[in-house]
C-alpha cells in the first residue's frame, strides 16, 4: 500500500523536521523564522506551510511522490526564463520540497481578470513554450515528465489497464466491459498523436494549471508558478485550462483568448489550423491529465478518494471526447 502522503504530513513529526529544514535553509539565504510557521492546506498531492521571516512572508511547499519534480523544474525553468519565474529561495529535490517567497495576492485573487490579462497570461505561456522548446533536455533531466506525442499512446494503454486493475470500490475503477471498448479505440489516440507529429509545433512546457491564479504581478509583469502538474507535452494542450475558465466560468469569449495565443506562433502555422490541431491535442491531453490524476491520488486517505478519486477515470474517459477539455473545478 501506497504512504498516505496527506496523514504522513499532518504529524507532528514531520512539521518538526520540515520546520528544522526551513530554519536551516533560511539561515543560508539571510533570513530567519519570527514566528508560528502555519501550515495552509493538506491535500493528497500537496502541503503548504506559511513561514513568517525577518524580510517577509515564505511559502514552503511539499509534493507527493509523482509531483515530487516540481522544485528542481522550477529552479530549471527561474535559470532558463528569469523573467517570467521566479528562483525558489531553496530547493531539496529529492524530498519534492521548496521554500519561495511570497510576492502578494495572485492575479486571479486580487480580482476578476479581465479579457486582456487572461489573454497576457496564454500569449505569455506561448512565449515561455516557444524559448524553452530547445530546452527539453534540461527539463525533463530535472525530472518533468516526458509526456510528448509520440509517448502518448503507450501510456494511454497503461492507464487503461492500471485503471481497470483499481478495486472495484476505488472512484477511478475502470469497468472490465469499458476497457474492453477503450482498448479497440487504441486507433483514436494513434490518429491523434499522427497529427500532432505532422504539424509543425512542437513539444514544450505544459504548465498544466494555467490560469490566473498562478500568476504574480511582479514589477508590472507575469510571472508564474506552481508547476506541480507540469509536463514536456504538445504545447496545445496548454490551453485545456483557459478553455475550461472561458467556457465554463469567466465566460470571456474564447476565440479571443485563442487569438492572443495563436498569433505567438502565426509564423509556423496560421489561427484556423492551430484552432483545428487542438481537437487532437485535447486528445493527447486528456490521456496525460489522468496521468496526472492516477499520481496525485495515489495513496489518498477515503475521504480524499471521495473527492478527487474519480478524476484520473474522468479524464481517461475525455480521450474520446476531448470538448471540453478540462474542468476548471476538477484539478488538483
Amino acid at each position: 500500500m501506497a504512504d498516505l502522503f496527506s496523514q504522513t504530513v499532518a504529524t507532528d513529526a514531520w512539521r518538526a523536521e520540515a520546520t528544522r529544514w526551513i530554519s536551516d535553509e533560511l539561515s543560508g539565504v539571510g533570513r530567519r523564522v519570527t514566528g508560528d510557521i502555519v501550515q495552509r492546506r493538506i491535500r493528497p498531492w500537496s502541503t503548504q506551510l506559511v513561514v513568517p521571516s525577518d524580510q517577509g512572508t515564505v511559502w514552503f511547499k511539499a509534493n507527493c511522490p509523482s509531483s515530487a519534480y516540481e522544485p528542481a523544474v522550477h529552479r530549471a525553468l527561474a535559470d532558463l526564463e528569469p523573467a517570467e519565474v521566479e528562483a525558489p529561495l531553496a530547493v531539496e529535490a529529492a524530498r519534492g520540497w521548496m521554500m519561495t517567497a511570497d510576492r502578494g495576492t495572485t492575479l486571479g485573487d486580487s480580482h476578476d481578470a479581465s479579457l486582456s490579462e487572461w489573454q497576457a497570461v496564454v500569449a505569455l505561456a506561448a512565449r515561455v513554450q516557444r524559448q524553452v522548446a530547445d530546452h527539453g533536455d534540461v527539463l525533463v533531466g530535472a525530472g518533468l515528465p516526458d509526456c510528448s506525442p509520440a509517448t502518448v499512446p503507450a501510456r494511454y494503454s497503461w492507464l487503461v489497464d492500471q485503471l481497470a486493475a483499481l478495486p472495484t470500490d476505488h472512484p477511478s475503477h475502470l469497468p472490465a466491459d469499458e476497457a474492453d471498448t477503450l482498448r479497440a479505440k487504441t486507433a483514436v489516440v494513434q490518429e491523434a498523436v499522427a497529427a500532432l507529429l505532422a504539424a509543425p509545433l512542437p513539444a514544450s512546457l505544459q504548465h498544466g494549471d494555467l490560469h490566473p491564479g498562478n500568476v504574480f504581478v511582479v514589477d508590472g509583469s507575469l510571472r508564474f508558478f506552481d508547476f506541480g502538474d507540469a509536463q514536456w507535452a504538445h504545447v496545445l494542450e496548454v490551453l485545456a485550462v483557459p478553455y475550461g475558465y472561458s467556457t465554463r466560468v469567466t465566460h470571456h469569449p474564447w476565440p479571443d483568448l485563442l487569438d492572443a495565443y495563436a498569433q505567438v506562433w502565426a509564423d509556423l502555422l496560421d489561427r484556423d489550423a492551430l484552432e483545428a490541431l487542438m481537437v487532437p491535442a485535447m486528445v493527447t491531453h486528456a490521456v496525460n491529465r489522468s496521468f496526472t490524476w492516477l499520481g496525485a491520488i495515489e495513496g489518498a486517505q477515503p475521504e480524499e478518494l471521495a473527492e478527487w478519486g474519480d478524476s484520473a477515470l474522468y479524464y481517461l474517459r475525455l480521450t474520446h471526447e476531448p470538448f471540453p477539455p478540462e474542468d476548471p473545478e476538477n484539478g488538483p
